[in-house]
This record gives C-alpha cells, structure tokens and sequence, in this order.
C-alpha cells in the first residue's frame, strides 16, 4: 500500500512540473496538496473574490443569534466542496508547521477556543491560506515570505 501511494505521489509532481503553480513556493504545501486545491478550484478567475473562493470550500461559519444574543459557538457551514475543505484544512496545518506567521496565528486561535481547540485554529487558519491561495492564484506569483519573519528566520 505505502509503495502505490509513493507511486501516486510521484505521478501527481509528473504531473505538476509541467503547470505554472505558485502553491509551491509556500513552505508546507506539496505537489499533492497543491494539485488537489488547483483541481477542485478550477479557473480562479470564477471566483471575485476570497470570500466566495471560502464560501465555495464550506470554510465559512453560520451565525447563531437571536436579537441581542450572538453565540460563541458558530459551526461550519459545511455546504461546500468537501474535497477542496480537506485539502486547504490539511494543507493549512502542513504550513503552519513550517512558516512562523501561520504558526503564530494557529497558536492564538488554539488559545482563543474554548472547546475543540485543534479543530477550530486549523479550520480558522485554513480561511487565513484561502486567502494566500486566492492572491497567489489570481496574481500568478510565488509567495515571499513577509519581512519580519525572514529576518528571524
């Protein structure tokens, strides 16, 4: 089993060297995960914006409220391409591994949740990658890491 998936691994990078892909400059993000955002988004030019592209992906939260009341506890959506949801939510804690900036991010929304910690700063960081990917598609260029956090680096 683990030979076939190398095998498929090392098909899909076949398969991506030959497409312009700026997901590849991000650290974290392979060709599996990459080729999998790029295949369920399609054109990004169907999208006007990241919040559709997020909306599309079910990254969105519904809001619980009645009158004055606004509840802490907000679930998914869930309405969206299931498969694009897995790939941003399994790619965002592939990168935030590995670049200090989402790092810091998941490690405060880890610490802002009150239940489902993990889950909830994955889900919120994979909405912060959906709007890297968003740019970085739609601009066709590679990431550059911010200034403050090459220098620490």
């Amino acid at each position: 089993m683990e030979r076939e998936i190398r095998e498929t691994e090392k098909a899909i990078d076949r398969e991506m060297t030959g497409l312009d892909n700026p997901l590849l400059s991000i650290p974290g993000m392979g060709p599996v995960y990459t080729a999998g955002i790029i295949a369920e988004i399609g054109n990004i030019r169907n999208f006007p914006d990241d919040d559709s592209l997020a909306k599309f992906a079910g990254l969105t939260r519904r809001r619980h409220q009645s009158g004055e009341f606004e509840g802490e506890d907000q679930p998914l959506t869930r309405t969206g391409n299931a498969y694009l949801r897995y790939y941003l939510c399994e790619a965002a804690n592939s990168v935030r591994m590995r670049d200090a900036n989402y790092s810091e991010y998941y490690r405060r929304k880890y610490h802002e949740a009150t239940r489902h910690h993990h889950k909830r700063a994955v889900v919120l960081t994979a909405r912060k990658l959906v709007r890297l990917v968003f740019a970085l598609l739609r601009d066709n260029r590679p990431y550059i890491r911010p200034e403050r956090e090459a220098t620490a680096s």
